[in-house]
């Protein structure tokens, strides 16, 4: 017998052929799969400055007209929002987006020797994923320098201790403190969402600084309701003044006691009214209150009695109208666990609508027991005695306790549970309240803090938090 061996040709061959095989087994299994091609990672990078035209920072700047191109096409989102231009123009320019490039034509005519900044804040994003590119600015000078010095601080609003970054600040260049009720300011800027502020490239000079919530859109201080803030004195930008501090504010209006009105009456037959109580209860430490609707035309606290459970009358109370005349308070000495009823006679209020009672409304309720409420302390550190501090406990922006505080522990052995918002008011007057300032008088406003965390109060247990301030 003859053994058969294969040449190199054909084993050549053989594999040719297998190679092909296999080649041809994979088109078909990629033709088996249809679906979309893969795209690559998303772009999550903001445009890039290529080119300005005169260049950011140019000097001696002449001409009307800037061009700024970037490495991606662009849109300007909430321009108007966003915009600040330093110093403040007396005309906007027309400012333009189209495909890479910003355009943007001058309507002023540019003092000499002047520093000049177009911030575009947030408003310059990409079109395809609205990357943005934050805080970019356009900045050139008249003369031949760039001015560099620099102011920044920050804003509380001074009843809470709180910031809000819809406020703005003002800087009025060589001016006297009535320029900010009378005219626009030299510059003007945004806070972040800190209450931050910085101004950048301004020249070596004084400055009056302001801050204002600008309720009619002129850019100065021309109503008493609107938040508005001020530094005490001129500050120089050369001297490189550490952060500043404002403390914003608004002064209140006065409430207006509701006039009568001769409108008919409603379809209720009867005096309506609310009371305090909570949860069913009376509180210990507070006065039962009845709220009414409309303001009461007549009213007769001998027509209002507090009985015991055999209706025997307790003599004892305190009983009062407010200044609005929408709400009585009745006051006396609670007793823990105590069974009362309140008697409401015939006529004993009677509303502007000519609304009253026609006979006898019991009110029946009980005190709260001392186990229901909770014990507090505090221990501050950093506490200015010196400015006599208010402890207030908030309900929303309302004060619903508010306690001196002598010493750098405070305690109440009888809190209320709940959780609370806690400000500490520097209430320096000691009038019991926070007060606003006066531009006109030069006053600061009282200031207060309001505490990183909330306090929490449970019922029947000794509750204890260590605040610094």
């Amino acid at each position: 017998m003859f053994a058969v061996h294969p040449n190199k040709n054909f084993r050549f061959f053989l594999l040719l052929i297998l190679i092909a095989a296999v080649v041809y087994s994979l088109m078909l299994t990629g033709c088996a799969q249809i679906g979309a091609p893969t795209g690559g990672p998303k772009d999550t990078l903001a445009p890039v400055l290529v080119k300005a035209s005169p260049d950011n920072k140019t000097i001696n700047f002449k001409g009307n007209r800037i061009n700024i191109s970037f490495n991606e096409y662009i849109e300007l989102k909430d321009l108007s929002e966003n915009l600040i231009i330093s110093p403040l123009p007396k005309h906007n320019p027309i400012i333009s987006s189209s495909l890479r490039t910003i355009s943007i034509k001058l309507k002023d005519t540019l003092s000499p020797n002047t520093t000049f900044s177009i911030d575009f804040g947030n408003a310059v994003a990409d079109i395809n994923e609205g990357n943005i590119l934050k805080g970019f600015s356009y900045v050139f000078s008249t003369g031949s320098q760039i001015d560099s010095f620099q102011l920044k601080g920050k804003v509380w609003l001074a009843e809470s201790g709180k910031t809000d970054s819809t406020l703005k600040v003002l800087l009025y260049r060589n001016a006297p403190d009535s320029a900010v009720q009378t005219k626009r300011p030299d510059y003007l800027t945004r806070l972040n969402g800190k209450g931050e502020f910085v101004f950048n490239n301004l020249p070596a000079d004084e400055f009056r600084v302001y801050v204002l919530k600008d309720g009619d859109g002129n850019k100065f201080y021309n109503a008493k309701t609107e938040t508005f803030g001020f530094l005490d004195q001129p500050i120089a930008s050369a001297e490189n003044p550490e952060s500043i501090s404002l403390y914003a504010y608004a002064e209140k209006e006065q409430d207006k006691i509701p006039a009568a009105t001769s409108s008919k009456k409603s379809e209720e037959k009867k005096l309506r009214y609310v009371n305090n109580f909570i949860n069913g209860k009376q509180d210990l430490l507070q006065p039962l209150e009845l709220s009414f609707p409309s303001a009461l035309k007549n009213w007769n606290k001998d027509s209002i009695w507090f009985c015991d459970t055999n209706y025997k009358p307790i003599a004892g109370s305190a009983i009062t109208l407010d200044s609005t005349r929408k709400k009585i308070s009745l006051s006396k000495t609670w007793v823990p666990d105590e069974q009362l009823h309140l008697i409401l006679k015939p006529k004993y209020a009677e509303d502007s609508t000519g609304l009253t009672i026609l006979k006898n409304d019991t009110i029946h309720f009980t005190v709260k027991s001392i186990a229901e409420y909770g014990s507090l302390k505090i221990n501050f550190s950093n506490l200015d005695l010196s400015k006599h501090p208010l402890l207030q406990f908030m309900d929303g922006e309302q004060v619903k306790w508010k306690f001196p505080v002598t010493a750098n522990t405070w305690q109440n052995k009888m809190m209320l549970p709940g959780e609370f918002e806690v400000r500490v008011l520097y209430d320096v007057n000691e009038n019991g309240k926070w007060d606003p300032g006066d531009y006109g008088k030069k006053k600061q406003p009282e200031r207060a803090i309001t505490l990183q965390q909330k306090i929490a109060i449970k019922a029947d247990w000794d509750n204890e938090r260590d605040v610094e301030l």
